[in-house]
Parts: C-alpha cells; structure tokens; sequence
C-alpha cells in the first residue's frame, strides 16, 4: 500500500509519511537521523513506536496509544456501518432528511409542497411569506457554453417572483460561503428582461442552507447560534438591501429535546435533526402538518423501489459522513505525531549540537574526526566551529 502524502516538509527537509494499513512501515526522513514509525493495527493492540537510529544506534521509544486506539474504534465503526447499511435501513422508522432521497422526499415532491412551504415559513421574515410554490429547474446554465453551472438541491418562485435555493450540506466543504454567494447570484441574473425598457427591478432571492456540520470560524468563537441570518448591511450595520438574504442552519447546534420545544421553528428543527433516530411520533408533533410528514417518512409506506433508492442514498450519506470524521481525526492524530515528532527531533539535533561543539572546545579531535564521528561533512562541522557561542 502507497504510503500517505508528506503530513510534514520542515524543518530541515524532515518528510514525516505514515501509512495506517496493517504492516505499513512509515519513515521520518532529516539529513543525519532516521526514524521508523511501525504502526501495528490489531483488534486488541496498537501501538505506535517511534524509534530513532543515530550514529551507534541509540534507541528511543515514543508512544501514543489514546489517539491511536481511538482512530481504531472509528475504524471498527466504519466497517460495520458499511456492512449493515441495508439491515440498519430496514429496521429504521422513518427516513433520515440528510440523504438525497430524503430530503427530495419530504420537501422535493410536488405533492409534498406543503412540508417545504410549512417549514420556508418558519424561517422567512412576516412580510414575505409564502402560500404558493413552483418547482423550477434546478440546473441553472451560464452565460455561455464555457461559464461555470449551478445545480441546487431544491429550486422553486413563489407568485411574487421571489425565488428560494434550498441547499442540505451533508459534509463540510472548503468555500461553502463562496458557493452560495456564486449559487445566489444565477436567480438574480435570470430575472434581466432583454431590451432597453427594463428597469432594473429585483424579486427578492433566498438562499437557505441545511448544514449538517459548523463553521470552522464558528467554532473558533464557540458560537452556538442555530440559525444565522446573512443580509445586506452598511457600516453602522442599517438593512441596506432586504431583497437578498442567506440563511444558514447549523444543525450540529440544535440541542433542544423534544419537551423543550416552544415554537413551530423549534419542532421542525428538531425534526431535522432527529427524524431517523425516531421510533414513534412524539406527543408534541402529532397534530396539524406534522401528521402528514411522518407519513410520508415512514418506511412502511415506501414502495419497494422506493426503499431500494433510500438504501443506496443512505449509504452513500454515511460513507460520507464518516470520511469527513475520518478525516477530522486523522487531522488530529497528525498533529500529534507531528507535534511529538518535531519535539523529539529538536530535541536530539539540539542535544547533539552541543555535543559536537563540545567536542570542539576540547581540542582533542581534528573537524575530521569529528565529521566521521557524527557523520557530518568537513563543511558542517566547520560552520559550526564558525559560529558557536
């Protein structure tokens, strides 16, 4: 198996390459030592060891097992979701929101246009709400054969123009902001009349997004917000253009349980978040347009087609998510190794610099000697003569 690309390239051309496969040897690479990282993957047993060779094999050993251990019950986790996608399908309630199926299901389906219109409401301020929808095509062309297309997940116009982008981002993605700014900007060029009598005048633009991770940013801030509300605004922060406006659901933010929901908002959040881990309909959200979404979500009313589609959507939303989990724990692990690694290398190159130099002040050796001892050229041992304190 290929080894990773280089986690590290500094300093002193160091390229720190690990291979998580079972056997896989890795290799710390600087100009005067060498290091193996053996990483031994077992059910019961993983161990990392870093061991460092220099000039009469003097032995070190560095040990992470926490982190280690832990990308391996992920691992575990991994295999087992990707062997039981469709037996865990069969026996979920009701479908998950954050597959394609389900999210075009529930609000994607002209017989369903009520679930999408019941929950735009709760997030459109009063003066524009919605009673009516149109689907419109959802692949929007550039201005040429050679300009850049937009697909959104839902497109639809509402009888006063107004037109909505519904987005579900299952994964975190590098520019999303950039995306939906770019995705925004195609509803608002369709709207151009051709000729010289228009007059420039706009149909508000929405662009909700369903996001199934949290900014980065947002993070960094511990900002819990569910919703954020993105407008047009001047320096003292005054509403200057109220016709387009990007909001962002950060799901991951949503914690409410089902007793602590107050207001219509609330309970399709809640819904959102934790359709596919329901076994039955809670009190709370068994009257008006929530009767008709849990069934349109039951699996039981699935057509066999139907429930084959969801399984092969499920999969793939699964996969992905764990990818992106994966990715955001290696991300860890390598900083630790890394961090570990340039820790110990500092510290052996420093403890061996000051034995070189005083190898140096003793006098007792000539640079060549000392350059064959600790395998450097006449060169370097002479600029460290040049410059020691």
């Amino acid at each position: 198996m290929a080894l990773t690309q280089p986690l590290a390239v500094e300093p002193c051309g160091w390229v720190l390459r690990v291979g998580f496969a079972r056997g896989c040897r890795a290799v710390l690479c600087c100009p005067h030592i060498f290091l193996n990282i053996i990483i031994c993957r077992t059910e019961k047993t993983l161990d990392l060891f870093l061991r460092q060779y220099m000039h009469k094999n003097k032995n070190s050993f560095l040990k992470s097992k926490k982190k280690i251990k832990k990308r391996i019950r992920n691992d575990k986790k991994s295999v087992f979701l990707a062997q039981n996608h469709s037996k865990m399908a069969k026996s979920d309630k009701f479908i998950n929101p954050f597959t394609d199926f389900g999210f075009k299901k529930l609000f994607g389906e002209e017989a369903n246009k009520d679930l999408l219109i019941a929950f735009l409401n709760t997030l459109l301020p009063a003066q524009h709400q919605i009673a009516v929808l149109t689907y419109k095509k959802n692949e929007q062309q550039g201005g040429t054969a050679f300009d850049r297309k937009a697909i959104y997940d839902l497109y639809c116009e509402g009888p006063n123009g107004s037109r909505f982008i519904v987005e579900m981002q299952k994964a975190k993605q590098n520019y999303f902001k950039d995306r939906s700014v770019f995705y925004a900007t195609f509803p608002i060029q369709e709207q151009a009349v051709k000729g010289d009598e228009w007059d420039y005048k706009l149909a508000p633009v929405y662009l909700i997004g369903i996001l199934d991770f949290i900014f980065d940013e947002d993070k960094a801030i511990k900002d819990r917000k569910v919703i954020h509300i993105v407008e047009l605004k001047d320096q003292d922060n005054m509403l200057f253009y109220d016709k387009l406006m990007l909001l962002y659901l950060a799901m991951p933010n949503f914690r409410k349980k089902v007793e602590e929901l107050q207001s219509f908002q609330d309970k399709w959040l809640y819904i959102l978040k934790n359709l596919q881990d329901l076994s039955e309909i809670p009190v709370q959200l068994r009257d008006g347009i929530f009767k008709k979404l849990f069934q349109v979500a039951d699996m039981a009313n699935l057509s066999k087609e139907e429930r084959q589609d969801y399984i092969t959507s499920l999969k793939y939303y699964r996969d992905m998510k764990n990818v992106t989990d994966t990715a955001f724990q290696d991300g860890e692990t390598k900083g630790k190794i890394e961090g570990l690694a340039e820790g110990e290398i500092k510290g052996k190159m420093e403890e061996r610099l000051k034995n070189i130099q005083k190898a140096i002040r003793r006098g007792k050796l000539s640079d060549t000697e000392i350059a064959e001892d600790y395998e450097l050229s006449l060169e370097e041992v002479q600029e460290i003569r040049s410059t020691r304190t």
